[in-house]
């Protein structure tokens, strides 16, 4: 499945450490995996956790969910190594820590641009940092880039948040640079994970920020994020009256319709069709 037009409604990490936890993700219906070198591992682990994870993912076994990898970054003693190990497989997608600007992506993309065999992983970055946020239309823009996400965990930390409202305009801008440039934007987590009404309650904000799926942290929270982010029946019924009334309408020689006493225009055409694309998309990586 391309990778811009797959669902990405529960984005669900996993610990390279944990063989138990590996294992397990190859059962579970998170849309996509990521499998944590960076903050799920201690520093005296992370060795092992790499020569493990890059073993698990050449044997396979993770369709049709998408596999996303986050390395160390470059500045830390074990980024280097972790890319070594793991380009070499050629994941979907190699997810970068601590962002700060284009420069990090483009490193990356060079290294990945000197192994023949990661031509087609892509890049995605940890948007959690000030710096980082305030250079997201650039590094939206940066070789190989296809996706954000939110790491709202050490965005809080930084900013002196108490919130997640101190982060909206975090969040927005973030969402506007992904648009801008086509890329997938993921929200961040959500930590109490016993907690299913306020994950349902912050699944629905960021879907309805525009976010296309939320980081998870537990397989408990996957069947909220998958229902949030996917289409409801009744939208889907919309969308289809929508696209149905105004096809009628161009036929009339009209340039809008009317539905439900609201305008449709192409714009919301557009849109309803982009919903029934998503639901078909969502369909299919079920049936896989």
């Amino acid at each position: 499945m391309d990778h811009r037009a797959r669902p990405f409604r529960s984005v669900l990490y996993i610990p390279g450490s944990k063989p138990r936890a590996l294992e397990k993700a190859k059962t579970l219906a998170a849309d996509a995996i990521i499998f944590d070198l960076e903050d799920a591992v201690a520093a005296e682990e992370k060795p092992a956790a790499r020569m493990l994870l890059a073993e698990t993912l050449a044997a396979g076994g993770y369709d049709p969910r998408a596999c996303i990898v986050r390395i160390n970054g470059f500045d830390t003693e074990w980024g280097d190594a972790d890319l070594d190990a793991i380009a070499a497989i050629g994941p979907e997608a190699i997810l970068l820590p601590k962002v700060n600007g284009p420069a990090d992506v483009e490193a990356l993309s060079a290294r990945l641009d000197a192994r023949p065999q990661t031509r087609e992983t892509v890049i995605w970055a940890m948007m959690e940092t000030p710096l980082g946020i305030l250079n997201a239309a650039a590094i939206a823009a940066a070789p190989r880039m296809a996706g954000f996400v939110m790491g709202t965990n050490d965005l809080a930390k930084e900013l002196g948040a108490r919130s997640r409202t101190a982060m909206t305009t975090s969040l927005q801008i973030c969402l506007l640079a992904a648009r801008a440039h086509g890329l997938v934007c993921v929200d961040g987590v959500y930590n109490a994970f016993r907690d299913e009404e306020g994950l349902e309650a912050e699944c629905a904000e960021g879907r309805d920020f525009g976010f296309d799926g939320k980081t998870l942290i537990h397989p408990a929270q996957i069947a909220i994020a998958n229902a949030a982010f996917a289409p409801s029946q009744d939208e889907l019924d919309l969308a289809r009256r929508q696209i149905e009334a105004y096809e009628e309408a161009l036929r009339e020689g009209q340039g809008v319709a009317v539905v439900d006493g609201k305008i449709v225009e192409n714009l919301h055409v557009d849109t309803a069709r982009a919903t029934l694309a998503k639901a078909q998309a969502i369909a299919a990586l079920e049936a896989a």
